[in-house]
């Protein structure tokens, strides 16, 4: 206007500016509005269109402004959509070698039929479900199981799409084809457990179910009782719900970034919420109650031999083995002694065991048929079998049964610190699931303190029981690390996974995803969860408070449109302020800092 000395322009520009801007608010609200869903930008939008009819486009702007802005916000703690059956997809077993007349072909593994041979070489994925029937290997089956302890095959043996072939060929018949094989169900179990998560309703349209009205009823009686519709208006503005839109998602992201100082990477905003309220846990046991590693547990010498010399003479000669369950023997062996002996004339036979020379001596280890053929000796004092528990190696030193290595998992130090924080947290109930034997799991669970348990878990299983504990009213909590959580953490109500030694599915199929190995994250992650609603709730009740004040002034007549819209950002300001102290721990916190 003091430019041009043309009055009309300045109220001009500002209304355009109000209509095309507001224009975006309003068409989404509408939109919304006419698929039943009524949020907390109903008031907003009215307040908007009524600025616009009334010529008040300043007042309508500030609103748009901070609408917009805390959409903004809230978009970017939604963060993105888990990608975990596109990354399941992208692992599934892609091709196989078919062997028909002698001849060896190469097709997709969905070109598989039930029926035909399959060859299956060193380090490849197998393709479908089948049965071995020529060769003997080694299966790394923890996509499938869970299970890091590999698994000897031999003929006759059933085998499952997705594990992963050791060092030697083998040939199996494929008994189920690709799209029905064990892998792709997990697939499709994954997909379903997305499908189907009730969708999340935003905090801000919770509280807006009765704040809405309440602020439609009054601006219209003081509208109508005073004849001023400048007090509609007013009360709009005042009572725009900014504390709703603003205050949640800035709280949000404030635990979001606090948790990842401490690594770990929350996916989105409902995920924060969602931890906040769980009840019940469930547990996966290999890799997450457990380091997934095994350890040498016992060495049960037989008479004439010490435990000494099995430990030392069977570490020396799996030196040469690469099976997972050498390098354990190994390194137990090197612990209790500076350095093994020299080895020679090594042979390994994949998923049976190894032998060779040490010194004079013929040393063999490996399963108890193995060494049942390298045992020529008869002696006396054999070793019970029956009281040697858990998976075990056989030793044999010149035809002779020296021992027998006993083998366990580690559980991890700080396990039981961690349940009885998870009970003081308030979770009601604590349950371990694991594809493992039933007698490992509950043996594991009985020395930790775990009652509710179950073994021989499958990934539709553990899905089963975490949709079975969901009906009942829990709200569960499932942490895991395998490709066989992947179904049962995309079913929970949030899911968390142990990403310490590589991410994959695991971690696309759940809310949280912890980047170091440590279990002890889990509780601290529930904690700035908590924190953060908590502080999100009480910013929410201290706008929506002193809004419904400034309504109270704007109905009688004492606030103004603008001035109206001026003090609602005031208010908007302070909630901001409140909300964002969830970025930073609270005062005498010991939480451990990052590394």
């Amino acid at each position: 206007m003091w430019v041009l000395k043309i009055p009309l322009w300045p109220d001009r520009i500002w209304l355009s500016a109000l209509i095309v801007t507001g224009a975006v608010v309003v068409t989404r609200t509408v939109r919304g509005a006419l698929h039943g869903k009524w949020a907390s930008d109903v008031v907003a939008t009215l307040a908007i269109v009524t600025a616009a009819v009334m010529n008040e486009p300043l007042a309508g702007l500030i609103v748009v402004v901070m609408q917009t802005g805390g959409e903004a916000l809230e978009r970017y703690a939604e963060g993105r959509a888990s990608r975990a059956v596109q990354q399941l997809e992208a692992d599934r077993p892609k091709s196989a070698h078919r062997l028909r007349d002698g001849d060896i072909v190469d097709i997709r593994a969905d070109e598989v039929l039930v029926g035909d041979v399959i060859v299956v070489r060193a380090g490849e994925l197998v393709p479908c479900d089948g049965v071995v029937i020529e060769g003997t290997t080694e299966l790394n089956t923890s996509m499938i199981t869970g299970e890091s302890l590999p698994r000897p095959v031999a003929p006759g043996a059933q085998v499952s799409s997705g594990s992963i072939n050791g060092d030697r060929l083998f040939q199996m018949r494929a008994t189920a084809i690709a799209e029905a094989s064990q892998y792709e169900r997990i697939v499709q179990l994954v997909r379903s457990a997305l499908d189907s998560k009730a969708p999340f309703q935003r905090i801000a349209d919770r509280y807006a179910v009765w704040f809405t009205p309440i602020t439609l009823v009054v601006a219209t009686v003081a509208a109508v009782m005073s004849g001023d519709y400048q007090r509609f208006l007013a009360v709009l503005v005042v009572a725009t719900p900014c504390p709703l839109i603003l205050a949640p998602p800035i709280a949000i992201i404030g635990g979001i970034n606090r948790a990842a100082r401490r690594q770990i990477i929350v996916r989105n905003g409902a995920a924060i919420e969602r931890l906040a309220t769980a009840n019940v846990a469930v547990l996966d046991k290999t890799g997450t109650l457990t380091v997934g590693m095994p350890v040498v547990k016992d060495v049960v010498a037989a008479e004439s031999f010490t435990r000494e010399q099995v430990l030392r003479l069977a570490g020396a000669i799996e030196q040469g083995a690469v099976h997972l369950l050498a390098r354990t023997l190994v390194d137990a062996a090197l612990v209790e002694n500076q350095s093994l002996p020299a080895i020679k004339d090594v042979v390994e036979t994949p998923g049976s065991g190894v032998e060779g020379r040490v010194g004079n001596d013929m040393i063999a280890v490996g399963s108890r048929t193995y060494i049942q053929e390298k045992v020529t000796a008869q002696q006396d004092g054999a070793i019970p079998e029956e009281s040697v528990v858990g998976l075990k190696a056989y030793v044999a030193i010149n035809g002779h049964l020296a021992g027998i290595v006993v083998y366990d998992e580690k559980l991890r130090g700080d396990v039981p610190a961690i349940l009885t924080d998870l009970n003081g947290l308030g979770f009601k109930r604590i349950l371990l699931l694991s594809g493992d034997h039933e007698e490992n799991t509950r043996a594991i669970a009985a020395a930790i303190g775990i009652s509710e348990v179950r073994g021989d878990m499958t990934p539709e299983g553990k899905v089963i029981a975490v949709r079975e504990l969901t009906a009942e009213g829990n709200r569960v909590l499932m942490v895991g690390d395998g490709t066989n959580d992947a179904p049962a953490l995309s079913a929970a109500t949030v899911g968390i996974a142990l990403s310490g030694h590589g991410g994959g599915v695991t971690a696309e199929a759940a809310d949280l995803v912890i980047l170091v190995d440590e279990l002890d994250r889990v509780p601290i992650a529930i904690r700035i969860a908590r924190r953060s609603m908590k502080i999100a709730r009480e910013s929410i009740w201290a706008g929506l408070g002193l809004s419904g004040v400034a309504m109270l002034f704007a109905a009688a007549g004492y606030i103004d449109p603008i001035p109206g819209a001026l003090l609602q950002e005031g208010i908007d300001i302070a909630v901001v302020l409140n909300a964002l102290r969830a970025s930073a721990g609270p005062r005498g916190s010991n939480q451990p800092p990052s590394r």
